[in-house]
């Protein structure tokens, strides 16, 4: 408890068991009376609790802290393990061992934790000793929150849990090999102005390395002063606000017309704390051909991993886009950034309108998004779920705030946005949470409710109910002959289970109900269930097909 006083945590995210109950023992103290510095969040499932965490690190900046106990307590956490260590978020996991002395004898609830644990982590660990808990838990954090951040297992033996030591504190600030912060490379910088000074058709790509640099001022210093329009991959939409003029919208297979097509025409492709998706590229062999391409990134690793550059800054982006912003030309590229123009209408006049604003039939989810996003205050954030109902509320909601997304990149996680909004809203208490979800996501960690009830987490839930699987769905009627392969869904009735939580609801059959309901979400103080049925067959355009070039985005099926 002393030694994660000292890192400052604030709320702790768990579940009890046999193996760590020593360690909720002496938790017991440190969340009452005088010696009270901890909230403790007792979830209904481990990885809720680890997809709470990653929502409380990605809204706060802080490292998410997990409390569990061994054999399927933790377990239950790889997948949020996975999911942080793709995304880049910094959690670190605390799970109960059984002794040293039962190591190995496939004791009960006895798992391999470090080793099951290394591939998807940043480090894993095994605390033996009682003198060694200090110096582990300011390790952990240290790899945990420094340089490209991540996720750090410990796994703590129950004999070190009870053995009684004098405190000793201590505080890991260097680890031998482990360089965080890689030193700036001033010719790199130098050379890369160069190219920028002397591109006519510049295009940035915009990451969530800015937004975990807290980079997020000198990114618009630095496409300001050189007028670079900038594409935001999903995770870093918030880095830059939506109504930025040089802002040209998302990246990626479901992301934005124009700056998709752009990628394929700018003669010069600054990426800032991107890797490259497969997602964002399409078909690597044929993407950007036509560029330059500058890469920063602080891990030396992305580099070349799966696009060649010609210019690399490996560095933190608080200190890198600085440096190159010092040696750019003040610069306009009018002609440029008008040539996006007539790309975003035709998006406009094809996708979105009749996405956001459809004359007739059932609700839509984009108009949904678009309808909590008219409504919303400007700091709200934004959670999601995986499938249909991510890549509409990515698409549709605005941005005006930084670290204003929660969503699960990388592993693609359904039932990653429940438990991730309970993070969001301990980690910023005074902005609201929205939490989109379809009807199968939710169902995946629908455990959680017992957790929003029981702290009365305001998390505002919005249902997109279709009866599908619908992005599996749309995939089957695309490249599949439409043969739907269990991906349609027999529902509960959302309702009664909304009753049975305490959790006020309200159902929008039509659009006329939608505005009001929205408005008594978002005005009612608590968490509330907005369930909307949706059109079962409402399909996420535009659409890049998995293995196509950029630009052969589709904006009609």
């Amino acid at each position: 408890m002393r030694a994660l006083q000292a890192e400052g945590v604030k709320t702790i995210f768990g579940y009890p068991g046999g193996t760590i109950m020593p360690v909720y023992d002496a938790l017991f103290d440190y969340t009452r009376g005088e010696k009270k510095c901890f909230d403790h969040i007792l979830v209904r499932h481990e990885q809720g609790a680890t997809h709470a965490a990653e929502g409380y690190a990605r809204v706060s900046g802080e490292v998410g802290v997990v409390l569990v106990t061994s054999g399927p307590g933790v377990t239950n956490t790889l997948t949020g393990i996975a999911d942080a260590m793709l995304d880049s978020t910094p959690i670190v996991v605390i799970a109960g061992q059984v002794p040293i002395t039962a190591l190995g004898t496939d004791a009960f609830q006895e798992v391999d934790l470090v080793g099951v644990a290394q591939p998807i982590s940043k480090w894993s660990y095994q605390i033996r000793r009682a003198e060694d808990v200090a110096w582990a838990v300011s390790r952990a954090f240290y790899i945990a929150r420094t340089g490209r951040p991540g996720p750090v297992v410990l796994d703590f033996t129950k004999n070190a849990q009870v053995e009684e030591i004098d405190w000793e504190p201590r505080k890991v600030d260097f680890v031998r090999s482990y360089v965080p912060y890689p030193k700036l490379d001033e010719a790199a910088v130098r050379e890369a102005a160069e190219l920028i000074n002397n591109a006519q058709r510049p295009l940035a790509l915009v990451g969530q390395g800015v937004e975990l640099g807290n980079a997020q001022e000198e990114l618009k210093a630095f496409l300001e002063k050189a007028d670079i329009p900038a594409g935001r991959t999903m995770l870093g939409l918030s880095a830059l606000p939506s109504n930025h003029p040089l802002n040209v919208g998302m990246l990626g297979m479901h992301g934005n017309y124009a700056v998709n097509l752009k990628e394929q025409e700018c003669d010069v492709l600054i990426a800032i704390g991107m890797r490259f998706s497969d997602r964002v590229t399409g078909n690597v062999k044929t993407y950007a051909k036509q560029a330059k391409i500058i890469h920063l990134d602080i891990d030396r690793s992305e580099i070349d991993k799966n696009v060649k550059t010609n210019v690399a800054v490996v560095a933190d982006c608080k200190e890198s886009l600085p440096a190159l912003t010092a040696l750019l030309n003040r610069n306009k590229h009018t002609e440029w950034r008008a040539s996006f123009k007539a790309l975003d209408e035709k998006e406009r006049t094809k996708v979105i309108e009749s996405a956001i604003h459809p004359a007739e039939g059932p609700l839509l989810m984009g108009e949904v998004v678009n309808a909590v996003a008219e409504q919303a205050h400007d700091d709200a954030v934004l959670v999601t779920d995986v499938g249909q109902n991510q890549l509409f509320a990515t698409r549709y909601f605005k941005y005006h705030h930084k670290r204003s997304i929660c969503t699960s990149g990388g592993l693609g996680t359904m039932g990653y946005g429940m438990p991730a909004a309970i993070g969001a809203t301990f980690a910023a208490p005074d902005r609201q949470v929205c939490c989109f979800m379809g009807d199968g996501g939710f169902q995946m960690c629908i455990e959680e409710l017992g957790t929003i009830m029981e702290q009365k987490a305001p998390v505002k839930m919005i249902l997109m109910n279709n009866h599908y699987l619908g992005n599996v769905r749309q995939w089957q009627d695309m490249f599949w002959m439409r043969r739907k392969s269990f991906t349609k869904m027999m529902n509960p009735c959302y309702e009664l289970i909304a009753q049975g939580y305490g959790i006020p609801y309200a159902a929008v059959t039509d659009r006329s109900q939608l505005a009001a309901a929205v408005e008594r979400m978002l005005t009612t103080d608590g968490p509330f269930i907005m369930e909307c049925a949706i059109k079962e067959e409402d399909n996420v355009l535009p659409m890049t097909p998995p293995g196509m070039n950029v630009n052969d985005m589709m904006l009609e099926i």
